[in-house]
């Protein structure tokens, strides 16, 4: 048997051991990136499985790859709406607020390991962002309905924080090999990384859009392999033009995300499910990567250190910007408690490590048990949280919903489905008094168990099922009809 035949077993097996963990998740409140740690962790050499695994420079390039299917997906979920109510909080949080949290972090972990400054600041960096694989999940699978504005600036920061992480990282690891560095060096790494990996992103999405609409492919498998494939070309040409390839991937995904073209519903079905496989490989690597014996030597300074982080560090610096900008006291609060550690730092905390720095074990062990403490306390607390502080949505509309149909998504249609609820502008006007867009027509109205057939002086009424056929670039507009402003 050849050696290859063996990985390809235990990947698969490791695999389904992570999918079937994620049903535990909702049932134990245990949020799922900590359950595919555990399948790691117990197949590694202190676990059931017994296998070696130390290879850091692997775990990182698995891990890399698995980020970019993880951002990219986010970035396709993320609608420009999100984005418009958000991104001044967001950017405020992606920037000063990874700064500020690294700084005081960081010096409770120099005095609580007993490490050099640089030391103890290069761990503050390396927790400093939140991760979009652990808040997206997160709140994908807390079972509630949270403000609008506090979810897309959850996820908006979650997206775009880590650039910053990586320059702290980066930056702080070139000061401690080579204390001559000058500031204006590391100024330059950072404008780098975030205005080539914007520039990026947003150049790859548009073209990517632009071919999209143009070109026709000979199978319909092919759709979702070819969008994928942009959100690694972005990450590929940013990181190489010394850009943010993780920024760059994501604003790809955002570009494309929110524009209109063929199979594009089971395209970006096909792609969750990729992030879902991207997230189990990547945890459970990262878990074989530790081993729990060298792990829990450090436990009581990492969980000062975890303490400080999520009970001062986040919330003193998070809440005065959010405050600022006219954030409730209760919102602010909720953002600085899901300040949610994952996978990101702990790839991170394989950079010192690869480049062999003093005390790189012992950070990395502390930063993984800051990562489960994390993900553990505050992934399994949002519920509780967000009710405690009202701020949970009760009887929140359902979106409209994209039924791809071959022949029709052939033609540049699509025909979708929108369930009216109370407050709808649709409800009690007939069908000739929507002001639908020419060319937009509605197919069929099923109330209840009857199916209707919709002829203009028919009333549409609270819970009616609306099945319209529309071109592609026309569904915001007839969205527009049947949901109230927000």
């Amino acid at each position: 048997m050849f050696a290859v035949d063996h990985i390809i077993l235990l990947s698969a097996v490791l695999a389904i051991l992570g999918v079937l963990a994620s049903k535990l998740s909702p049932r134990f409140g245990v949020p799922v990136l900590v359950l595919f740690l555990g399948v790691g962790m117990l197949a590694g050499e202190d676990g059931i499985g017994r296998i070696h695994f130390d290879n850091a420079d692997t775990a990182h390039s698995i891990g890399t790859f698995a980020l970019i299917l993880i951002l990219f997906d986010g970035g396709l979920q993320t609608s420009r709406k999100s984005i418009m109510r958000a991104w001044k909080p967001a950017a405020l949080l992606a920037t000063l607020g990874v700064i500020g949290t690294a700084t005081v972090t960081g010096l409770a972990a120099m005095y609580i390991l007993d490490l050099p400054l640089y030391m103890g600041l290069l761990l503050g960096a390396i927790v400093g962002s939140t991760d979009a694989a652990a808040v997206f999940s997160v709140l994908r699978n807390a079972g509630i309905a949270i403000p609008a504005k506090i979810k897309a600036t959850l996820e908006l920061e979650s997206a775009s924080n880590d650039p910053m992480a990586i320059f702290l990282t980066v930056g702080l690891i070139t000061l401690i090999q080579d204390s001559t560095t000058k500031p204006l060096e590391l100024l330059t790494l950072f404008a780098s990384q975030m205005g080539l990996g914007a520039l990026v992103g947003g150049l790859v999405g548009g073209i990517a859009v632009w071919l999209f609409r143009r070109v026709t492919l000979m199978a319909i498998g092919l759709y979702p392999v070819f969008v994928m494939l942009f959100g690694v070309l972005a990450f590929g040409l940013a990181a190489n033009v010394d850009g943010s390839g993780f920024l760059a991937t994501f604003i790809t995904g955002v570009v494309i995300g929110n524009s209109r073209f063929s199979y594009q519903r089971n395209t970006f079905v096909f792609l969750d499910g990729l992030a879902w496989l991207g997230q189990i490989a990547m945890f459970v690597i990262l878990g074989l990567l530790v081993t729990p014996s060298e792990l829990f030597q450090s436990w009581k300074e990492g969980l000062l250190i975890a303490a400080v982080l999520i009970f001062v560090a986040r919330p003193l610096v998070v809440m005065p910007l959010l405050l600022l900008n006219r954030f409730s006291f209760n919102a602010a609060l909720l953002i600085s408690w899901v300040g949610l550690r994952g996978s990101v730092p702990i790839i991170l905390a394989i950079f010192p490590l690869i480049f062999g720095l003093p005390n790189a074990e012992l950070i990395f062990n502390v930063v993984f048990f800051i990562v489960l403490i994390s993900a553990l306390l505050q992934g399994s607390s949002l519920p509780f949280a967000a009710r405690k502080l009202g701020l949970v949505l009760e009887g929140k509309p359902k979106a409209s919903n994209t039924i791809e149909i071959v022949k029709v998504a052939k033609s540049k249609r699509e025909l979708i489905e929108i369930e009216l609820h109370y407050g709808s502008p649709a409800v009690g006007l007939t069908i000739s008094e929507l002001s639908l867009p020419e060319g937009t027509i509605i197919a069929l109205v099923a109330r209840g168990e009857e199916t209707l057939i919709p002829k203009g002086s028919i009333t549409l009424q609270e819970d009616d099922q609306v099945f319209i056929v529309t071109k592609l670039l026309d569904k915001n507009a007839v969205e527009a009809c049947f949901y109230p402003e927000k």
